[in-house]
């Protein structure tokens, strides 16, 4: 079975060579499980877990019994801030708590892997060349991305091997594109974008951290 290529572009979206992909992360099936799992551990993590409610012994007030035990024909009560009550605290409420947790490094890769797989099939996966701007001006960026042909209705995610000054300047106020280091990458951004552009420096530096 021979090797997939994909065009390699430059910044005027001419395609100015072809890349091999490395058959140990482009080859093979789409591990939608593992992707399932990764999209899932990434979304706990960002989960802030402030949700809280008072217990009866938080909430002001209900020091002094109300009425005395027997007696008075009225049910015993012995606070103001019984659950029952107005203004009480809250049974079983939720309290801040911390929803993270963490995958095996292996399943992490599989899936980066996986999604970069489904990018490849869905052709939403382009190599750029190499990517400087001498001045930090944002219509210059969006000169390129129309040169690549992306569309500005559909999302796109940006990986480099570095961001210099000027690029990060430039790339900032465009809505549509995210912008990221390829060694920092996770399969839920990737799957979050539509297309996926990388550098060419960048794919490499990917490779290597999903072959380590």
């Amino acid at each position: 079975m021979e090797a997939l290529t994909l065009p390699i572009y430059n910044t005027a979206g001419k395609e100015i060579d072809k890349l091999k992909l490395d058959k140990v992360v482009f080859e093979g099936e789409i591990n939608t499980a593992v992707i399932h799992q990764a999209v899932c551990a990434f979304r706990a993590n960002q989960r802030k877990g402030l949700a809280a409610t008072k217990t009866r012994g938080e909430v002001s007030g209900g020091g002094r019994k109300p009425w005395r035990q027997k007696g008075t024909g009225r049910a015993r009560v012995g606070s103001i801030r019984s659950p029952l009550w107005r203004h009480g605290g809250v049974t079983f409420g939720p309290h801040p708590r911390d929803f993270s947790y963490s995958l095996p490094v292996k399943i992490r890769n599989l899936a980066l892997k996986s999604t970069l797989r489904a990018k490849v099939e869905e052709n939403n996966l382009l190599i750029l060349d190499n990517l400087n701007l001498d001045v930090p001006k944002t219509k210059e960026a969006v000169k390129i991305l129309h040169n690549l042909k992306i569309a500005s209705k559909k999302s796109a995610l940006l990986l480099l091997d570095k961001i210099d000054p000027n690029l990060k300047l430039a790339l900032r106020n465009i809505d549509f594109l995210q912008v990221n280091l390829a060694k920092n990458t996770n399969a839920y951004e990737i799957l979050a974008a539509r297309k996926l552009i990388i550098t060419k420096d960048g794919l490499n530096t990917l490779i290597n951290r999903l072959k380590s």
